[in-house]
This record gives C-alpha cells, sequence and structure tokens, in this order.
C-alpha cells in the first residue's frame, strides 16, 4: 500500500504558516480526491485543504489548534499501490521544504533573540512542547514556537496569559509574541531608586508605584475582538508605522455618470444579467491613470522600489460582521466596463458569503474603499501594505456648482463628489500623488454619457 503525505499548502505570498482549525476526517476515514479534510487559518483568510488522492486517513501528525509552517507534512494518507512508496501532495510538491528546515523558525525574528532547534525533529514530534509543559501551560493552547520563544526571553506564564492573542479562539500566534517581546524591550521596566536618609549607611530600595487600574463599576460590556478585527486592528497599526501616510483631495462634478446609470441600469440587467454599480466605473478611471503614472502602482523593498506590471485593484467589501475585506481584481486593465462589472459583482457577493478563494485576496497593487456608502463624504483611508495608495470615493450630492457654457459661466444643481488618496510618502510626493487623482477626476469629469451598453 502507498503512501501519500499531505502537505500543508501556500496560501499566499509572505504567509509562511497556519493554524489547524478543525479535522474534518478523522484516522480510519475514507476520503475522495477534492474531499475536504481540514479546515485551516492564516493571518489573510480562512481555507479548506482537500485531499490530494483517494485513500484512507492512516496518520494525523498535528492536532487542532497547532500552528504549522508551510510545507510540513500534517498527515499521511493510504492509497492502493507499491508497498512503501510515499509521494508528496502534488498541490505543493515544489514548495516542499527540506524537513531538516522544518522544525527552524525561518529567520523572523523581529529583533528578538530565538535560537534555531540544531537537532533533528521528527514529523510526529512536531506537536510537542520544545520545553517543560508545567513551566507554560496556562489556561489556554500555546504552539511549541510561542512557548520556546517565552522561554528564551524569559516570560512567565503570568505574562503570556496577558498576551493579546490575534489567532484562532485568542491563540497568539509567533508574530503576537515576538512583537511583545519588542515592546517589552522598549518599554520602562519598574525603576528602583536608591535612597541614603541621614545616619543610615546602607541604601534602600522603593519600587516606583504601577499605575493604579482602572475601576470597572460595572456600568460597562466588554467586548472581545474577533480573529478577524484583531487581525484588521495589527494591519492598520504595521501600516501606519511602515508608511508616513499623506492625504489630498479633489471635488468632482459626476452629473454625466449619474445621469447615465440612471438611464442604463434596468436594460444593463436584463442584457447582461448583471447590476451596474459606480464600482466599476471608478476602477476603470483609476486604471487609466495608473496607465498615465505606473509609479503609483509600485511596493516597497527595503531601498527598492518595485514597480509592478499588472494592475490589481482591491476593493474594500463590508462584512455583515461590520469587519472588512479586500477581494482583489487582477489585470484590470484587462477588462472592460462588462467585465469589471461582473468581477465586482462576483468577489462583493461571495466576500459577504465568506466564499472567497485565499488567492482572490492577494496580490492587490492599489486599493479603492467606497467611504460613500456609510454617507460620508470623504475620509482619509489607511493604506493597505505594501501598496503605496489608497483612494477612497465619498458620497454623490447634488450641489449648486459653477458650470462653463458657450454663454458664460452659470450655477446649476450638480452631482457632486469627493475623491481622496493617501499615498506613500517616501515614495509618492505630493506631485505625483496630487497630480494622478486629479487625473483620477478628470476621467471621470469626462466620461461618455452617450456610450452604449
Amino acid at each position: 500500500m502507498a503512501q501519500v503525505e499531505l502537505i500543508m499548502p501556500k496560501m499566499g505570498e509572505s504567509i509562511m504558516e497556519a493554524t489547524i482549525l478543525k479535522w474534518v476526517k478523522n484516522v480510519g476515514d475514507s476520503v475522495e480526491e477534492d474531499e475536504t479534510i481540514l479546515e485551516i487559518a492564516t493571518d489573510k483568510v480562512d481555507s479548506e485543504v482537500p485531499s490530494p488522492v483517494n485513500g484512507v486517513i492512516s496518520e494525523i501528525l498535528f492536532k487542532e489548534e497547532d500552528v504549522v509552517e508551510i510545507g510540513t507534512v500534517i498527515a499521511i494518507i493510504a492509497t492502493e499501490g507499491e508497498e512503501n512508496s510515499v509521494a508528496a501532495s502534488p498541490a505543493v510538491k515544489d514548495s516542499l521544504p527540506d524537513k531538516k528546515q522544518q522544525a527552524s523558525d525561518n529567520g523572523q525574528s523581529n529583533g528578538s533573540t530565538v535560537k534555531k532547534e540544531e537537532e533533528k525533529v521528527p514529523a510526529t514530534a512536531s506537536a510537542a512542547p520544545s520545553l517543560e509543559t508545567s513551566a507554560l501551560e496556562g489556561t489556554r493552547f500555546y504552539s511549541p514556537l510561542v512557548k520556546n520563544i517565552a522561554k528564551t526571553e524569559n516570560i512567565s506564564i503570568e505574562e503570556l496569559e496577558a498576551v493579546q492573542g490575534t489567532g484562532a479562539k485568542g491563540r497568539v500566534t509567533k508574530h503576537d509574541i515576538l512583537s511583545y517581546v519588542e515592546q517589552r524591550k522598549s518599554s520602562p521596566q519598574p525603576q528602583h531608586k536608591t535612597v541614603s536618609p541621614p545616619n543610615v549607611s546602607s541604601p534602600i530600595s522603593t519600587k516606583v508605584p504601577a499605575p493604579t487600574p482602572q475601576i470597572n463599576d460595572g456600568n460597562v460590556e466588554i467586548i472581545e475582538m474577533d480573529r478577524m478585527r484583531r487581525l484588521i486592528a495589527d494591519h492598520m497599526v504595521n501600516s501606519k508605522k511602515t508608511s508616513p501616510h499623506v492625504t489630498s483631495f479633489v471635488e468632482i462634478d459626476v452629473t454625466n455618470i449619474v445621469n447615465w446609470r440612471n438611464k442604463v441600469k434596468n436594460a444593463f440587467l436584463e442584457k447582461h444579467g448583471e447590476k451596474i454599480t459606480f464600482t466599476p466605473i471608478f476602477i476603470e478611471a483609476v486604471v487609466r491613470a495608473i496607465n498615465d503614472f505606473p509609479l503609483v502602482n509600485i511596493t516597497v523593498e527595503g531601498n527598492n522600489i518595485i514597480r509592478k506590471k499588472d494592475i490589481n485593484i482591491g476593493m474594500a467589501a463590508a462584512l455583515p460582521s461590520g469587519n472588512l475585506i479586500v477581494p482583489v481584481i487582477k489585470k484590470a486593465d484587462h477588462l472592460n466596463l462588462l467585465g469589471l462589472a461582473k468581477s465586482v459583482n462576483d468577489l462583493a457577493s461571495r466576500a459577504r458569503a465568506n466564499k472567497l478563494k485565499p488567492e482572490e485576496i492577494q496580490g492587490g497593487t492599489f486599493t479603492i474603499t467606497n467611504v460613500g456608502t456609510f454617507g460620508n463624504l470623504m475620509g482619509t483611508p489607511i493604506i493597505n501594505q505594501p501598496q503605496v495608495a489608497i483612494l477612497a470615493t465619498g458620497a454623490i450630492r447634488k450641489k449648486p456648482a459653477v458650470v462653463e457654457t458657450e454663454y458664460g459661466d452659470m450655477v446649476a444643481v450638480r452631482q457632486m463628489m469627493f475623491l481622496s488618496l493617501s499615498y506613500d510618502h517616501r515614495v509618492v510626493d505630493g506631485a505625483l500623488g496630487g497630480s494622478f487623482l486629479r487625473r483620477i477626476g478628470d476621467y471621470l469629469e469626462q466620461f461618455d454619457a452617450s456610450q452604449k451598453i
């Protein structure tokens, strides 16, 4: 009987580990090819791992709540075939690392000193703690890596229990513990003052009193952040730390767009089976402006600027939970208005139903967020790292405006809106950011209201 190794799959660039949320199949269960075996979570999205073959689950190497590096063998599937034959899962065969390195930390020390394991660790031992279980058990689950870091940094179980986790069910991830270590080093430690009173030859050590904790009088409600909200909070803080944000604004006249959409929306739905919203029109203008100013479609790596040739537009979508997710329209410059409308509607619908695939929220090069959906006139959005700019579209409102005509200037009621662009001032200066934003506005104001559907 042959054996096939089920590998923790690579869920996107920069994703180095995943948490096992639930084993759908158990040892001894039969599975068919593409049937779900387990559910996993990364800091981006929850997903299901299918079976690469038909067979029977013969061994499960990790427990639920374990954090596993990508490329690690997580289960063995027995199939019909040659005795003792072992093969890698075809879905991730190319990303399988040397097994000797599966227990190492891939170098993401984040400023802390974490010793790598020098001994070879068998796959079945990966779920076991690398330090005394009695020392760091606590009331919640901690991965071996988190325990090892805590031991190396002399973090007590009391301290570890106080660390806010962003993983599933509040689990403390490697990022959480490393961030805590960094804050711990930068935060002032309790100071000991040496006081020598008169006629006393030996010094007296007195501790500075700790701040008085806030008193809960019972007239409050404590709401624990869910996993996604913790991740969003972490990403927003990191974005502000990474990029010096600058925001520019323009006000534009979108009367032609509003009139055209009102005129064609019923016919568009009847002909194409799709609703036409303002979002694909905004995306079309952004794509044209990026073609004019390609240095907005970039990322920063150290001292290098990486210009992306593909234009992948992320669109922030609100979820029923109140959280946000950013599905990505890949190669948006290859789509016409109908193609953009179909992509926008499909991604938005599946985002609300939590049915997006991991690759559909990866690889964005520019993001649009529609704050006008909530009745806001304008906003100052936070950049979606590692991008360098994000556009916010405000609410469309009727306003009196000066209109230039062949008979002279006149005041008329027009459909007006604000656009705001936040950009990374390390690489996008005011001239580039302001010119790019103005070009988007120009394309929207020049919209051809006579075009056919």
